[in-house]
């Protein structure tokens, strides 16, 4: 293959395209808004997970957004209702099978709803974005303590790192010395290693109720997140919260990623102020999802590399 073509045939970037028609045709019939909000942000996320992309436009200095998620609430606090869009984002570091450092995301909020009932309508959207040979049954729906006993046999909540470790270490899994002292790095790297993979490969499998330390923008019930995600063929297509509205215990989120980011020595980026200003203004009850796009092609045509299901990956932009 010559590196000018793309790595995507033709019959792949159709499905694409039909596959996007079904989005906007789904969308549409639940009567939700598609938005655009700006790829270019004056502040980046603080997520240690995440890394932003900078760049400097008209002597500023900005970052490609990661996803859409802080602009689209700032959409909804102004009272837009359920809201949609598919866009790109950007992700520095993120490349190999599973990942481009730019790829597309399908993200939308629906008012109204928690997490459990978003799950259903993200089954609903998945089976009407894949093609009919890749029907499935009513989704799975795990815990997060569930998923890891039954995949990894041990307590995700309870038991101690050494027991962790050892789980690891059992598979063969090289566990670092920087993560060893780390619970929930060690239950990430488990949750990629032993479970993920596992999950998802007759129908669907949904993950919820993560440990409260992992909660990202969702709202916490005790010792758990009102987050969850999707698997499919074992891949993680969707991330998804019934989202955290009080702008105080954002901001501590916000405060304690940047104290965590200077303790591991990662670059300290500007907290977004015009979001926090839009939660204290109030964010309506509301659940949301960012979905893999690039991803769930992936699944539908069986591929085995992300390169596979995208015109241009960054090797050949």
């Amino acid at each position: 293959m010559k590196d000018w073509q793309p790595t995507a045939s033709i019959a792949t970037l159709e499905v694409r395209a039909t596959m996007l028609r079904a989005a906007r045709e789904y969308f549409a019939a639940t009567r939700a808004l598609e938005v655009e909000t700006p790829t270019l942000s004056a502040n980046a996320v603080t997520d240690i997970h995440l890394a932003s992309v900078s760049a400097t436009v008209c002597g500023k200095p900005r970052y490609l957004h990661t996803s859409p998620e802080y602009a689209m609430k700032r959409l909804l606090a102004a009272g837009c209702g359920d809201i949609w869009q598919i866009c790109r984002v950007y992700r520095d570091g993120e490349s190999g099978r599973w990942h481009n450092p730019e790829f597309t995301l399908i993200e939308w909020y629906r008012v109204g709803i928690d997490h459990h009932a978003l799950m259903s309508d993200v089954e609903r959207l998945i089976s009407t974005m894949l093609p009919p040979s890749k029907y499935f049954d009513s989704a799975e729906r795990l815990t997060y303590r569930e998923a890891v006993q039954l995949h990894a046999g041990i307590d995700a909540f309870d038991d101690p790192i050494p027991v962790l470790i050892a789980r690891l270490e059992s598979a063969g899994i090289d566990v670092p010395q920087s993560i060893r002292g780390d619970r929930d790095a060690c239950l990430d790297l488990i949750m990629s290693t032993l479970v993920g993979p596992q999950l998802g490969r007759e129908r669907l499998t949904f993950v919820y109720d993560y440990p409260a330390s992992q909660a990202a923008l969702a709202r916490i019930r005790g010792p758990v997140a009102s987050r969850f995600e999707a698997f499919l063929d074992g891949i993680e297509l969707a991330n998804g919260f019934h989202e955290l509205g009080s702008a105080n215990e954002q901001r501590a989120r916000f405060l304690a990623d940047l104290a965590e980011r200077e303790r591991r020595g990662l670059p300290t980026v500007p907290i977004d102020e015009r979001f926090l200003a839009a939660l204290e203004h109030g964010l309506p009850d509301c659940a949301g999802v960012a979905l893999g796009f690039d991803r769930l092609v992936m699944c539908a045509i069986g591929a085995h590399h992300i390169d596979e299901v995208i015109a241009f990956p960054f090797a050949r932009a």
